[in-house]
């Protein structure tokens, strides 16, 4: 469980599901994720996350706000499946619609940076998205990610001619100490 002054970012319980499908999955949070997904599609998805806790020991971990222990969304760590990340170390968020433009993404992403350096041996992190996702590339670039055009690429399960097909690539890399 990862902790900052105003969310907690945790592993799923089953519990989560219902919840997190009823939250998230609505037309404007998920216009650059292929629309809205029937239920089954959802719990995979949820599944996915489950799965990757139990291999990894991360995963695009739930959210809350601490104050009433409310479900934003998620936000944490996979291991990257498409195209050039495959094997990397990826990034994402996704919360709900009336959780935007408060902080909650950035804050999470942080804390969620900072578990990556603390506990994996990774050189870099990367995160992607399509370019329509202002506000998902805006909090990249806020991060401190930097645009990988040479990472760009087509995502194979988004069908041709989609408008969500084309994935842009960011990364940051581990942070280094000056030397004393």
């Amino acid at each position: 469980m990862i902790e900052t002054p105003r969310l907690i970012l945790r592993p799923w319980k089953d519990s989560d599901i219902a919840e997190f499908i009823r939250l998230t999955n609505t037309p404007t949070v998920m216009e650059f994720l292929g629309g809205v997904l029937s239920p089954e599609a959802m719990r995979e998805s949820c599944m996915r996350a489950f799965a990757s806790q139990e291999k990894n020991g991360f995963s695009f971990w739930i959210v809350e706000r601490q104050r009433d222990l409310a479900l934003l969304g998620f936000c944490g760590l996979k291991v990257g499946s498409a195209g050039p990340i495959t094997g990397e170390i990826e990034i994402g968020w996704r919360l709900r619609e009336d959780a935007w433009g408060q902080g909650y993404a950035r804050e999470a992403a942080i804390a969620t940076l900072e578990w990556a350096w603390r506990n994996l041996a990774c050189s870099r992190v990367v995160a992607v998205t399509v370019r329509a996702n202002t506000r998902s590339w805006g909090l990249m670039e806020r991060l401190g990610m930097q645009r990988r055009r040479d990472m760009d690429f087509d995502h194979p399960d988004i069908p041709e001619g989609s408008p969500i097909r084309a994935h842009i690539t960011y990364e940051i890399g581990r942070p280094t100490c000056a030397e004393p």
